[in-house]
């Protein structure tokens, strides 16, 4: 019989959270021990993932893991063995118009942002599969359907991450794993910190939404536990939009009834 009420729990379940140093990624590793899960808080800035794991407590450690860095995921996966949740969260953005781009740019971005990210989930995702069980969860962007100047090596990046894991999700699944993406709007992080410098560009992004404002980091946690948990037990392949109506609402003016 189901027990509602403990749905969303993850008593007994182990997490590994990549970019927890940070941003989503801090919020997200905090959130998911909340529920009950063991985490270990994984950084490129070691110092960083120090930090998130002693706020969180006796649930929490803490190690170096660089998306950059193909040996350092083999060791990671080696030594920690397959989670019950996976979370990456790393991105980097060059915003620049395409025909100004350098290869060095578009290097920076599509190395973290689809290589680091297929590396991660092609690692421990054969781990997972062989355990036989978990919950892979991605981080694209309303940047995968909603694009402006700027934007394009990052928005392709962010597209690519949906098909990323909606592939994973069709290849695991069998296998007893699900595989999923949140896909945030605005958010307050280290990321988007260029922009809430320029108070009017950043209240043009607010009024964008249909709330008429940036998101926290915390408010990314809900749609990641439920990722996490039984609650989404028949979910995957699926991409869960947190991002304050941005992809629902049409421009950013308001014609009259």
């Amino acid at each position: 019989m189901t027990t509602y009420a403990d749905l969303f729990r993850l008593d007994g379940r182990s997490a590994l959270v990549v970019g927890a140093g940070s941003g989503i990624g801090a919020a997200v590793a905090e959130g998911l021990a909340a529920f009950g899960a063991t985490v270990v808080c994984a950084d490129a800035d070691a110092e960083r993932a120090e930090a998130t794991a002693r706020s969180i407590g006796a649930s929490a450690t803490a190690r170096h893991l660089d998306l950059l860095d193909v040996g350092s995921i083999k060791r990671a996966a080696e030594e920690l063995g397959p989670p019950d949740v996976l979370v990456t969260t790393p991105s980097v953005n060059v915003r620049r118009r395409i025909v100004d781009y350098t290869d060095e740019d578009l290097d920076r971005v599509v190395d973290l942002n689809l290589k680091g990210t297929f590396r991660l989930c092609r690692t421990f995702g054969r781990a997972m599969a062989a355990a036989g069980r978990g919950s892979m969860i991605g981080f694209s962007s309303v940047r995968s359907v909603t694009t402006e100047p700027g934007q394009g090596a990052y928005a392709a990046t962010k597209a690519a991450t949906v098909m990323l894991f909606r592939t994973l999700a069709a290849e695991l699944g069998p296998l007893g794993v699900r595989a999923n993406v949140v896909a945030p709007g605005v958010v307050e992080t280290p990321l988007t910190a260029p922009i809430t410098g320029h108070p009017e560009w950043y209240q043009a992004y607010a009024d964008k939404t249909i709330l008429r404002r940036w998101a926290q980091p915390a408010e990314l946690v809900g749609a990641v536990v439920y990722l996490a948990s039984d609650a989404s037990c028949y979910v995957t392949g699926t991409t869960l939009f947190v991002d304050g109506g941005w992809t629902a609402a049409d421009g950013r003016y308001e014609p009259p009834a």
